[in-house]
C-alpha cells in the first residue's frame, strides 16, 4: 500500500465513522434532550427523522455530485456541513433549532458517506481494493459498535452536547489530512444531477412524515391532511420523474430484476423494524426502567457484538444455500426476540427480562444482512453496483424515517410499558413480513459471494451510481427469466459459477 493509499483509507474510515457514529448515539442521548429542551416524544421523532429524511432524499443524487465536482471536494464540504451542524446542535437552545440542525446534518452526511467510499474505489483496485473496502467496513463497524457507550458516557459525565460537539475533532483531522493528501482527480462536469427528483422525493417523504408524526397531537386538521396530500403527491411526481428523466437518480429498471426488487421490500420491513426497536429500546430504558444512559447504550450492545461476530458465518450459509434461507430464517428469529421482549415489566431487570431477548435478537441479525445486501447486490451487474447499494441503503433509511415517525401511533403517544409492549408486536409483525417476502419471492443463487460485516453496504463505488450509465431494463416476474445474477462489488473480481437463469422461484439447483 503507498503512502497516498494509506491517506485515502484514514480519510475515508474517519469520515464515515462520523457519520456513522453520530447516528448510533443520538438514540441514547434523546432523553437528556428531552428533559432538558421539552418536545414530548414529537420532539425526539423530529430529532430521528429531520436526519434520516435529508440523508435518505439526497444519497441517491451523492453519487452524481461527487462525479461532477470530484471526491475530495464533496467530503471536504460534507465534512464541513457536518460539523458546523454539529456545533448547531450543540448550541441549540430549544428543539426546532435542534431539529433544523439535524436536517442539514443529514444533508453532511448523504455528502460523506458515498462520496468517502468512492475515494477507496478510485485509488485502489482488484484485490487491493476488496482488502480496503475490507478494513473501511471492519472499522466503521467497530465505531458503530461504541457509538450507544460512547453516547452514554458523555451525557452521564459531561452533557448530551458534549455528544455532538466532539465531532469537531474527527472531522479537523480528516480536512487537514484532505489537505496532504492534496491529490487531482478526474471530474465529470457534464455528470447528470437529477436535482427535481430529489426535491419531489424530499417533499413527498417530508408530508407523510409531518402527518404520522403530528396527527396524534393535532387530530385531523388542515395541516395534516394538507400535508399527506401533497407528500403523496410529490412522491408520485418523483416516480413519474424516475420514469421520463434521461438521467434518474433512482433508475426503476432496476427493479425489474426480481431478487433487486424483492430484497428490497425486504430491506423496508426490517429496516424500518430496526429503527422502531432502537428507538424505543434507547428511551424506554432511561425515561421507565431508570437507567443511566451509559447503561442504556451498553444494554443493546450484544447486538452489535453478535452482528459483527456472526456475518461471515451468516456469509458462508448463504454461499452454500443461496440468500433466500437465512434471510427468511433471520426476521423471524428476530421476531422471536421481539416477543421475549415483551417479558419486560415492573420492576425492571435486564438480565431475566431484556437480555435473552436481546440475544436472540442479535443472532437474527447476523443471520440477515449479509444474505440481504448480497441477495440484491449480486442480482445486479456490477457496472451498475454503485446505484444499486445506494437505493437499497436509501430504502434503509426511509424504512426507518416512515417507522419512526408512526411510533406515536404504535405506541398510543407515550413510551411506558404498554408503548414497550405494543412497539414490541410492531416489530415482530415487520419482522415477519420480511422473512415471509423473502420466503416467497427471493430466488436463490447458485453461488453467493457475502460481505463479510456491518449493515448493508452503503453506495459502493458511488462514482459508478452517478446516473450517466447506459441502462439495460430487464423485464422480469415472477415466471420470467431471469438476467444473470452478479457477485456483488467489491468482490466482483473473484471467480463464480454461472447461475441458471431459467429457474423458477424456490427452485433447488
Amino acid at each position: 500500500m503507498t503512502r497516498e493509499q494509506r491517506l485515502v483509507l484514514t480519510i475515508a474510515v474517519l469520515a464515515t465513522i462520523v457519520a456513522f457514529l453520530d447516528s448510533t448515539i443520538v438514540n441514547v442521548a434523546l432523553p437528556a434532550i428531552e428533559r432538558e429542551l421539552g418536545g414530548g416524544l414529537p420532539a425526539q421523532q423530529w430529532i430521528v427523522d429531520a436526519y434520516l429524511l435529508t440523508l435518505g432524499s439526497l444519497i441517491l443524487v451523492a453519487g452524481a455530485v461527487s462525479d461532477a465536482f470530484g471526491r475530495v471536494l464533496v467530503v471536504r464540504v460534507g465534512l464541513i456541513v457536518f460539523g458546523l451542524s454539529s456545533l448547531a446542535i450543540a448550541l441549540a437552545p430549544d428543539p426546532l433549532v435542534l431539529i433544523i440542525a439535524r436536517g442539514v446534518q443529514g444533508v453532511g452526511g448523504a455528502l460523506l458517506v458515498p462520496s468517502s467510499l468512492a475515494l477507496i474505489t478510485s485509488h485502489f483496485s482488484g484485490a487491493a481494493q476488496a482488502r480496503a473496502i475490507g478494513t473501511w467496513t471492519a472499522l466503521t463497524s467497530a465505531a458503530m459498535l461504541a457509538g450507544p457507550l460512547v453516547g452514554g458516557l458523555f451525557v452521564d459525565l459531561l452533557s448530551w452536547r458534549w455528544a455532538f460537539v466532539i465531532n469537531v475533532v474527527p472531522i479537523a483531522v480528516v480536512l487537514w489530512l484532505l489537505v496532504r493528501l492534496g491529490a487531482t482527480e478526474v471530474r465529470k462536469p457534464d455528470a447528470k444531477i437529477d436535482l427535481p427528483g430529489a426535491l419531489l422525493c424530499a417533499v413527498g417523504l417530508a408530508g407523510p412524515v409531518y402527518a404520522l408524526i403530528e396527527q396524534p397531537r393535532l387530530g385531523w386538521d388542515a395541516s395534516v391532511i394538507a400535508a399527506a396530500i401533497v407528500g403523496v403527491i410529490s412522491f408520485a411526481g418523483f416516480l413519474v420523474r424516475q420514469r421520463v428523466a434521461k438521467h434518474p437518480m433512482m433508475p426503476l429498471g432496476l427493479f425489474r430484476v426480481r431478487n433487486f426488487a424483492w430484497g428490497n421490500v425486504s430491506t423496508f420491513f426490517v429496516y424500518g423494524a430496526l429503527g422502531v426497536n432502537g428507538f424505543v429500546i434507547g428511551v424506554y430504558l432511561q425515561e421507565e426502567a431508570g437507567l443511566p444512559a451509559t447503561l442504556a447504550g451498553l444494554a443493546s450492545l450484544p447486538i452489535s457484538i453478535l452482528l459483527t461476530l456472526g456475518s461471515s458465518w451468516a456469509g458462508r450459509i448463504a454461499g452454500r444455500v443461496g440468500p433466500r434461507l437465512p434471510m427468511t430464517l433471520g426476521p423471524l428469529v428476530m421476531a422471536t426476540g421481539s416477543l421475549l421482549m415483551l417479558f419486560v415489566n415492573e420492576p425492571f431487570n435486564y438480565v431475566t427480562q431484556l437480555l435473552p431477548g436481546i440475544l436472540v435478537f442479535g443472532v437474527g441479525l447476523a443471520l440477515t444482512v449479509s444474505p440481504l445486501t448480497a441477495a440484491i447486490l449480486g442480482s445486479i451487474d456490477p457496472g451498475r453496483s454503485g446505484i444499486a447499494s445506494a437505493v437499497n441503503n436509501a430504502v434503509a433509511r426511509i424504512a426507518g424515517l416512515l417507522f419512526v415517525a408512526m411510533l406515536g401511533v404504535i405506541t398510543g403517544g407515550a413510551l411506558d410499558l404498554g408503548g414497550l409492549h405494543r412497539s414490541m408486536w410492531a416489530v415482530a409483525i415487520l419482522m415477519t413480513a420480511g422473512g415471509v417476502v423473502a420466503w416467497l419471492c427471493i430466488r436463490r443463487a447458485a453461488v453467493v459471494v457475502v460481505p463479510d460485516a456491518g449493515e448493508v453496504v452503503v453506495t459502493a463505488g458511488a462514482s459508478e451510481g452517478g446516473g450517466d450509465h447506459e441502462q439495460h431494463d430487464v423485464d422480469e416476474g415472477p415466471g420470467d427469466h431471469e438476467p444473470e445474477e452478479h457477485t456483488p462489488h467489491p468482490s466482483a473480481d473473484r471467480e463464480h459459477e454461472p447461475r441458471d437463469s431459467d429457474s423458477q422461484p424456490g427452485e433447488q439447483r
